[in-house]
C-alpha cells in the first residue's frame, strides 16, 4: 500500500515489548476489552470483556490477567487458547481520553486458588456472576497505541432497569434470540461438533505410537506385537503430529462447523 516507510517507524518509536507506567494506567481503569483468539486450525474469533475497572490486572509491566465468570457456556475463546496461545487484546477508551491499546501475547489458562497463591489478588466479588471461575494470564509481547481520528467519543447514560445481569443464564435476560438465527437454523445445515475424544485413551495411543517409532527408528520394531496395526499407528501419529499430519494421512483440512445439505 505504499506504507512501508510510515509502518517502520511506527514499529521503531510506538510498538513496545511491555507495557510502560502509561500504559498501565489506562489497562487499570478499562471496564471492557475486545479478545481475538485462533484455533489451531486457524480459524479466528473475536469477542468482548467487561467487568468493574481494573478487572483486566496488571501483574507487572509484561504480564496481564483477566476473570472468566460464570455465564459463559460455549468458551470458544479459552477452548482456541488451548490449541493456539496466541491472543491480541484491543481495550478501546470511548469516554474520556478517546484512544485505543493493542496488547498481542501468548495466554495461559489458570485455575483460580493457583492464582491466588501466586499472586496478591483482590477479595473474591461479592457479585456471583463476577467472582473467576478460571484466569487467562497473558504474556505481552507487543504494546502499541490504536490512534483516535475514527474512534468516536461516547457519553455515559443512566443505566435503564435493573443493569447489568452478571453471570445469568436466563437465555431473555442475556438477549435470547436478537438476531432470529434460530428460524434460519435449518438452511444452515446440521451442526457438526468437534470430536471429543477421551483424553487418557488419546495419551495412550500416543505414547505408543510414540514408542513403537523409537522402536522403528532404533531398528527394533519388527511390525508386529500389540497396539492397533501399522495404519492405525501412522494415523495416531498424525493426530499426535498435528492438523498438517492429519491432512497429509488423509483427513480433510477443517471447513467449518456445518454441513450443508445444499449449494452454499
Amino acid at each position: 500500500m505504499g506504507t512501508a516507510e510510515r509502518a517502520d517507524r511506527f514499529y521503531a518509536e510506538q510498538v513496545l515489548d511491555r507495557l510502560n507506567p502509561r500504559m498501565r494506567e489506562f489497562v487499570a481503569r478499562q471496564e471492557m476489552f475486545f479478545l481475538a483468539t485462533a484455533d489451531g486450525h486457524g480459524e479466528c474469533d473475536n469477542t468482548f470483556r467487561a467487568g468493574p475497572p481494573g478487572f483486566l490486572h496488571v501483574l507487572d509491566d509484561m504480564t496481564l490477567a483477566y476473570p472468566e465468570y460464570r455465564g459463559n457456556g460455549v468458551h470458544a475463546s479459552l477452548g482456541n487458547i488451548e490449541e493456539n496461545p496466541h491472543v491480541g487484546v484491543l481495550m478501546v477508551d470511548f469516554l474520556r481520553d478517546r484512544i485505543g491499546l493493542h496488547v498481542n501475547g501468548r495466554a495461559a489458562i489458570v485455575a483460580d486458588e493457583d492464582m491466588r497463591r501466586a499472586h496478591t489478588m483482590p477479595a473474591a466479588d461479592a457479585v456471583p456472576g463476577r467472582r473467576a471461575l478460571v484466569w487467562v494470564v497473558i504474556t505481552v509481547e507487543e504494546a502499541y497505541i490504536h490512534c483516535a481520528k475514527h474512534i468516536p467519543h461516547l457519553q455515559r447514560v443512566p443505566a435503564r432497569g435493573s443493569g447489568r445481569s452478571w453471570g445469568t443464564d436466563d437465555v431473555k435476560r442475556k438477549g435470547g434470540d436478537f438476531f432470529g438465527a434460530a428460524a434460519d437454523a435449518p438452511e444452515r445445515g446440521p451442526f457438526l461438533p468437534p470430536p471429543r475424544a477421551n483424553a487418557a485413551s488419546w495419551r495412550a495411543e500416543a505414547e505408543r505410537v510414540l514408542a513403537r517409532a523409537v522402536r522403528r527408528d532404533s531398528g527394533t520394531d519388527t511390525g508386529g506385537g500389540t497396539g492397533t496395526g501399522a495404519d492405525a499407528a501412522e494415523a495416531g501419529a498424525g493426530a499426535a503430529a498435528g492438523p498438517r499430519a492429519r491432512s497429509a494421512a488423509g483427513t480433510p483440512d477443517f471447513s467449518g462447523w456445518f454441513s450443508r445439505s445444499g449449494p452454499a
